[in-house]
């Protein structure tokens, strides 16, 4: 891939993106998209319930090999370094959109308060979760984060300089501010059926396993005792929730 080229593929990714995200908001909360986690019509509880967990876990799977250093060191043997985060971010939409268009609804209700005060504190909640995912990735560096920065540099012919280990913003109550706004999120329903319940348990269980088992092994490999430090400091997802892990 030319440098033009990559530059190309890696905004054409974030578009991709961004359009993934917005879909996401409206899938998870049943708003104006055309296929939302309780849209359609239910068929066979132990046929979804098996669609449903093998679509969770080929997001789950792609989600956690992918961004592995190893995995990474082979993969930039095939497609340039530049295009590593860009391509990164596209399989994970790829990932997603293939939950939006295959999930089968599991409509029975777990609890309803919508029109209540309780539905409308949690539907505010629902936002808040989404407004925290995204603020969160820009108090680090939202386009090194989704492959923004490394493709402008290749572009220019230059390597694209590496943020540093900083605590700021939501990163000084949580060490993981943008897995917190997805949990509020996703677990903010007025209406929660079982489908959606479903979604947040694996969802939930992902990021915990995810986070704290795969990708802050790699953050103290690389960090070292700083990372050490910050995890005895600040907790992971729920600020004043225990230190340490």
């Amino acid at each position: 891939m030319g440098r033009s080229i990559t530059f190309i593929y890696g905004v054409a990714a974030y578009a991709i993106f961004l359009v993934t995200f917005l879909y996401s908001i409206g899938f998870v909360g049943n708003i104006l998209v055309p296929k939302s986690i309780d849209s359609g019509t239910q068929g066979p509880v132990a046929n979804s319930l098996m669609i449903n967990l093998a679509l969770l876990s080929v997001f789950a799977l792609q989600h956690s090999i992918m961004a592995r250093p190893a995995f990474k060191r082979i993969w930039t043997r095939i497609i340039p370094k530049a295009a590593e985060r860009s391509t990164y971010i596209l399989m994970t939409c790829v990932a997603l959109i293939l939950i939006f268009m295959f999930w089968q609804p599991l409509t029975t209700p777990i609890w309803d308060v919508s029109n209540t005060i309780a539905g409308t504190a949690l539907t505010a909640l629902f936002w808040v979760g989404w407004l925290v995912v995204l603020t969160s990735t820009f108090m680090i560096d939202h386009f090194d984060l989704l492959g923004l920065k490394q493709i402008y540099a290749n572009l220019k012919d230059r390597d694209a300089a590496q943020p540093g280990f900083i605590k700021v913003g939501l990163y000084r109550l949580v060490r993981h501010p943008i897995m917190t706004g997805f949990l509020i999120a996703f677990w903010a329903a007025p209406t929660m059926s079982v489908g959606h319940l479903l979604f947040t348990l694996v969802t939930t269980g992902y990021i915990v396993i995810a986070v704290l088992h795969l990708e802050e092994k790699d953050l103290i490999a690389e960090i070292g005792e700083d990372y050490r430090a910050y995890q005895r400091e600040v907790p992971a997802f729920v600020p004043g929730l225990g230190r340490g892990r």
